[in-house]
């Protein structure tokens, strides 16, 4: 029998619309070394790694009638030179290039009728860069054994990894028959299934979610140690079906001396950090911001001994929590701004305000960049209510990755959009630098890349307070 979707997995099949595709994205840049990185050799490399994710040769096939949830399949006709895909810039390609086609492309919804992933090189950056992007659906970050496609081909040193090569054939696919008997015999076995599925199949799928699995229920019972809703926002409107998209870099260095010198963690730098952009972005629009404003933020976060250092490539830690918090963007001091976030966080660790780890392994999973999706998942159907915006902080490795001998210079998250949401934030440390990408819609958010050039000025001020 094949396997079949987890009733969360599923859920975001049936929540996908227009407005809200739901993949997870990340833009990597890369030097190109003069033994050159191409289209072909980035074919190579996939072709000879993909068995390491094997659900990146499977596309989801329904059951008539909804009788069970959708199952995973071999795809007989599995070809990578369809996932794996070109474009080019106009030399010499800028930022403002590649972020305008990472937006248009992270806009189109992935094709259900194939394996749910697509990986873009794009060539012709300036000074000899070359970039690729990832889109991973959401259905498919099943839990902790989730591994991105974009993951499997970095190495820790430029000379790959070798792999035995493996011949695949593809197991048959089954007939309208065969599925319809399994689910039958399931249901048969589990009579309460079926009310689920047809619940899910009639769009209901927050609620069957937080039925089958209880991480909604979980979610639910934070949003009610929350005094209050979500301040009203401009971050909150109806959305469209295209975005924008912009980035910022900063230096880890940067935040450590904040921290060193004010006593907090670097998470709480980040989001003082953010706080400030957002806070001079109101202005900037015009936006009424007084003393007492705040910008509802939901953070998951991976929690180790040292966060923003991990241990090894794809080392995450071993625990996940999920906060909600007020960020104070109407706090015109940034010293005040950076102790009112310190103390939010404090707060809600103590009173065990935080989601668990077993919490958001059922809501996400941990393998980068998938854990940029842990927010956007648990975001469906209840964030106009509870937050203003996802947030995502994930640590990387401190030390250079290579994929076919060229360097990564940076990777930029793209954290997708939740119904009624503007605006994600996500971002990265890694080898030294901490990289943020900011998904807007694209009728709200006309002045994202105005929000992410505010993220350097609102750390200038913040180390404007180290002595």
């Amino acid at each position: 029998m094949p396997p079949r979707l987890s009733a969360l997995d599923a859920s975001f099949l049936y929540l996908e619309q227009p407005t809200t595709p739901m993949h997870v994205g990340a833009v990597s840049v890369f030097r190109r070394p003069k033994a050159g990185f191409d289209y072909d050799r980035l074919v190579e490399l996939i072709e000879q790694r993909i068995a390491l994710v094997p659900r990146y040769r499977q596309k989801v096939r329904h059951v008539p009638g909804n009788l069970a949830r959708p199952v995973w399949v071999d795809d007989p006709e599995f070809d990578v030179a369809y996932h794996v895909r070109r474009s080019a810039l106009p030399k010499p390609g800028s930022d403002e290039q590649l972020t305008d086609l990472v937006a248009r492309l992270m806009s189109r919804p992935l094709d259900h009728t194939r394996p749910l992933w697509e990986m873009y090189l794009v060539e012709g950056l300036a000074h000899g860069r070359t970039a690729v992007l990832t889109k991973t659906h959401q259905a498919m970050v099943d839990g902790i054994s989730a591994i991105d496609i974009g993951q499997v081909i970095l190495d820790v040193s430029a000379e790959p990894r070798v792999h035995a090569e493996e011949l695949w054939m593809p197991r048959p696919e089954p007939g309208d028959a065969q599925l319809m008997l399994d689910a039958v015999a399931e249901a048969v076995a589990q009579p309460g299934v079926i009310v689920d599925n047809a619940r899910a199949a009639a769009r209901d799928a927050v609620a069957t979610v937080g039925k089958v699995v209880g991480a909604a229920g979980q979610l639910l019972s934070m949003a009610r140690t929350a005094s209050r809703k979500a301040p009203g926002s401009p971050l909150n409107v109806a959305i469209s079906t295209q975005r924008r998209f912009a980035i910022a870099r900063t230096e880890l260095d940067d935040y450590r001396k904040i921290r060193s010198a004010h006593g907090c963690s670097v998470n709480d730098v980040v989001l003082s950090v953010v706080s400030g952009a957002l806070r001079d972005w109101l202005l900037s629009r015009g936006e009424p911001v007084t003393a007492s404003s705040s910008v509802r933020a939901m953070v998951p976060l991976s929690v180790r001994g040292e966060p923003d250092v991990p241990s090894s490539v794809g080392t995450l830690g071993n625990r996940v929590s999920s906060f909600l918090v007020d960020l104070p963007v109407g706090e015109p001091s940034p010293v005040v701004r950076l102790h009112h976030v310190t103390y939010a966080m404090r707060e809600h660790t103590s009173t065990g305000q935080s989601v668990g780890a077993d919490t958001l392994v059922r809501i996400g999973g941990f393998a980068p960049p998938t854990l940029h999706a842990l927010g956007a998942r648990a975001a469906s159907g209840i964030s106009k209510r509870i937050f203003n915006l996802v947030v995502t902080n994930v640590p990387g490795p401190q030390f250079p990755l290579y994929a076919a001998g060229a360097q990564m210079l940076e990777m930029f998250p793209v954290v997708p959009l939740a119904k009624g949401q503007a605006l994600a934030i996500g971002l990265t440390s890694y080898n030294g630098g901490v990289y943020y990408g900011f998904n807007g819609d694209r009728d709200a958010m006309a002045d994202v890349d105005v929000l992410a050039g505010m993220v350097g000025e609102s750390l200038e001020e913040l180390l404007g307070t180290v002595s």
